[in-house]
């Protein structure tokens, strides 16, 4: 049974003074909002020359085509802190009119080095006559690098996490059945996939339902003592979080469609959209519809709630889109994507108080359009993918901390 928190973390009235952009160098450098412990939180520069120009590849005609991504679905990243994403330019109008009739969409999944060049690409993108993806999943959205450096991928337009090996030769384990969500034949009768959707059952231990994200543990589960766990944010159709044992057998679940502690927003989809396992042993998932992170012991009790809505940016939503734990050992700073606002809100995790930002809306580099997936590699770099009207990635070089 789930436990009520015994104390819900609120955060203090945060008031940030007037953002601050310095030109350096030739680079853009990110100066933090005012704020009484922002000396104490780590700052940023992005970098405007990564990732590096896609490449162009000659047709049979002799004509060049450019690779270009569409909606960027999510970055992980690798043990050697090469940055994988995942994108649907593959997909139906996965590219718009306007980027030209000489792109071509790039394959689903790239590796780029800490430079930005492509070290690696790789993905099947047949597609059905329904115009799914014929092989990975569809709607393709959270990406996870595991321990071994496999690489996990969800979609949230069917029923399926996958585990494919690091080069994308193999599909090592699928979660979920392809195109079959748990959920009524009637959700989206004109979709590829009619029973994906909300509102699914939330309740099946082999289907899952337009899955967002996935978190691989490497430690002991509570429960069976194995290593392997799945996490999954099954939550654009259901709302819960599902964990299911390195062989794909499902373990135990929790949440619902609510807004109560411990459950996720009714409507909207993508709720929970995010799941992230802390050096701390507990689990942070994203209610991003509530504006808020719901932390959970890894059996699923509920041990506090992080509120995620400065009053001085207005009455936005989608407030909890992705968060990232800093890397150091104590993992003291929590970073949230802010879809509503376009930031990057920087927690400190102990007390959740706002103690800095990163971005603002705008097309400039440094500036987001529908940020939707942040990661941090090993150096404390971070990364944030576009989605919709983004659809790029972007890197943000760590100064100080």
């Amino acid at each position: 049974m789930m436990k009520r928190p015994a104390d819900a973390v609120s955060l203090r009235r945060y008031r940030p003074a007037a953002g601050l952009f310095l030109l350096l160098g030739g680079a853009l450098w990110m100066a933090l909002p005012a704020a009484q412990d922002a000396a104490q939180a780590p700052t940023y520069r992005v970098d405007p020359f990564w990732p590096k120009p896609l490449p162009t590849m000659t047709d049979d005609d002799g004509l060049a085509r450019q690779w270009v991504t569409g909606m960027v679905g999510a970055s992980c990243i690798d043990s050697q802190d090469r940055v994988v994403t995942v994108n649907r330019g593959f997909l139906p109008n996965g590219l718009l009119p306007q980027e030209g009739s000489q792109s071509i969409p790039s394959p689903p999944v790239i590796l780029y080095d800490r430079a930005g060049n492509v070290a690696a690409s790789w993905g099947d993108p047949t597609l059905t006559e329904d115009g799914a993806a014929a092989v990975l999943p569809h709607g393709i959205h959270g990406c996870f690098v595991d321990e071994m450096d496999n690489i996990w991928i969800a979609g949230n337009s069917d029923g399926v996490v996958q585990k494919w090996s690091h080069d994308g030769s193999q599909m090592l384990l699928q979660i979920g059945t392809k195109g079959v969500c748990d959920g009524p034949p009637t959700l989206n009768p004109n979709s590829p996939h009619p029973t994906c959707g909300e509102p699914g059952y939330n309740r099946s231990r082999t289907l899952l339902n337009a899955p967002a994200d996935i978190a691989v543990d490497p430690n002991p589960d509570p429960v069976t003592g194995e290593r392997g766990s799945v996490y999954i944010a099954d939550g654009y159709g259901n709302h819960r979080i599902v964990v299911f044992d390195r062989e794909g057998n499902y373990l135990r679940q929790w949440g619902s469609a609510g807004s109560g502690d411990g459950q996720f927003v009714e409507g909207g989809g993508g709720h929970p959209h995010c799941v992230v396992l802390g050096n701390d042993g507990l689990v942070y998932a994203c209610d991003r519809g509530q504006n808020r992170i719901q932390v959970f012991d890894r059996e699923g009790n509920l041990q506090r709630i992080i509120p995620v809505d400065p009053a001085e940016y207005g009455q936005a939503t989608l407030r909890a889109t992705d968060i990232e734990l800093s890397r150091d050992p104590e993992q003291r700073f929590l970073f949230v994507v802010d879809l509503g606002s376009n930031r990057i809100w920087i927690l400190e995790r102990e007390s959740g108080d706002i103690v800095g930002s990163i971005g603002g809306s705008g097309h400039m580099a440094g500036e987001f359009t529908f940020p939707h997936t942040i990661v941090i590699d090993s150096r404390g770099d971070l990364y944030a993918a576009e989605t919709v009207g983004g659809r790029r990635n972007q890197k943000f070089t760590i100064v100080g901390d």
